[in-house]
């Protein structure tokens, strides 16, 4: 619980859909509705019960700002929706046989802000929302949208970013070089060069015995399981957190009925 709390108030965001604020607000709150669900008559939640009353008292104070977050993140995701963005989200074209054009998303975008008032001086966040977007329309609006008129031509260039950073990380890992300057013709194909022949390349990977895998497969899971917990929090907080009070409350039972430390070792 005090992993997954402070996990809540340290996560970060990647822009531009995931806010880490947001989300971990979110997780706070699937955290105190959890702990809301702690029998109070009982000793062994003393600990659980003040844990709460901080954990509410945070979502308490930030309920407000996290109310206009929240909007605001809706506006962005229906500005996206506008965009048809993310592409893998959308097909090429709204109808059939009709090709998506910048005039079509413009006005639909205009449409959009007429109906977008936020009260500037109280909701700060979407104030920022509606000061950007004015501003990055009337400075460089018409230059955004040619995109929509060229077929097969990408909103961003996020794609193939990500193809030049995973072929340069693969490049170093084989080399252990910092730079990939020298390695960026081919580099992908290093690992071939040590290797006369298909089977060559085989054989010097069954160098590596089955058991000594296995193992070192076994220390990466037990290594992973950390960093898994959190991925299951960050997308079911709830649910975690409803698990891991459940296990708290096995645990309590366990022990009323006498049972020993070795029973309880494998929930630990």
């Amino acid at each position: 619980m005090r992993v997954a709390i402070r996990d809540a108030v340290n996560q970060q965001s990647r822009k531009p859909f995931y806010w880490g604020g947001l989300k971990g607000y979110e997780q706070l709150e699937a955290i105190a509705q959890t702990l809301r669900s702690v029998p109070t008559e009982e000793p062994e939640t003393v600990y659980l019960r003040r844990l709460g009353m901080q954990v509410e008292r945070a979502v308490e104070q930030n309920r407000t700002l996290a109310q206009d977050v929240r909007e605001a993140h809706i506006w962005l995701a229906r500005i996206a929706e506008c965009l048809r963005y993310p592409p893998s989200s959308y097909s090429t074209s709204d109808r059939p046989g009709a090709q998506l054009t910048s005039g079509q998303v413009k006005r639909e975008l205009e449409a959009l802000l007429a109906t977008f008032h936020p009260d500037l001086k109280r909701n700060h966040a979407q104030a920022a929302l509606h000061g950007a977007w004015h501003r990055l329309e009337g400075t460089c609006g018409p230059d955004l949208l040619h995109c929509y008129d060229i077929p097969g031509l990408p909103p961003d260039n996020l794609r193939l970013e990500s193809l030049f950073g995973q072929l340069r990380c693969h490049q170093r890992r084989i080399s252990g070089r910092k730079s990939t300057r020298e390695l960026r013709d081919f580099g992908q194909y290093q690992v071939l060069f040590f290797a006369e022949s298909e089977d060559d390349l085989l054989q010097q990977l069954r160098h590596v015995s089955l058991a000594e895998y296995q193992a070192c497969r076994i220390r990466l899971a037990q290594a992973e399981a950390p960093r898994q917990w959190l991925h299951r929090l960050h997308r079911d907080p709830l649910g975690t957190m409803r698990r891991l009070a459940n296990q708290h409350a096995a645990r309590r039972a366990a022990l009323a009925s006498g049972a020993g430390p070795s029973s309880l070792r494998g929930d630990s």
